[in-house]
């Protein structure tokens, strides 16, 4: 159970970072990357649309690599446990039954009950 809370956290994670990297993105080679526009650095325009490109595709495969290792890691009880339908389905009462109405008069009559 700690494992798959732990990796399914841990896409959760990748998700958000993910969301965050494509809303700094512009397609158009612009957002975020657009205001460092020196050239002459190493970390440029181009590096980092480069950077936001690659950590992209880094996190979306990663996602999907988690997402796959988390299906492994799904807790099993040792009990099983069938489903409510199957319960519902073998506890049914049969409709075509006729129903047993009580034919005998209750215990206790009407004169019993004034003589009190």
């Amino acid at each position: 159970m700690g494992v798959y809370i732990f990796i399914s956290v841990l896409i959760i994670i990748a998700c958000v970072i993910q969301v965050l990297v494509v809303l700094v993105q512009n397609s158009k080679g612009g957002g975020l990357a657009a205001n460092f526009n020196t050239s002459g650095q190493s970390m440029g325009v181009r590096k980092t649309a480069d950077f936001l490109e690659k950590s992209t595709w880094v996190l979306a495969g990663s996602v999907l690599f988690l997402c796959i290792i988390v299906t492994a890691a799904i807790p099993h009880d040792a009990a099983v446990e069938q489903s409510r339908i199957q319960d519902s389905i073998e506890n049914a009462v049969d409709p075509n039954a006729i129903p047993t109405l009580p034919t005998t008069p209750a215990a206790t009559t009407p004169a019993e009950t004034n003589a009190e």
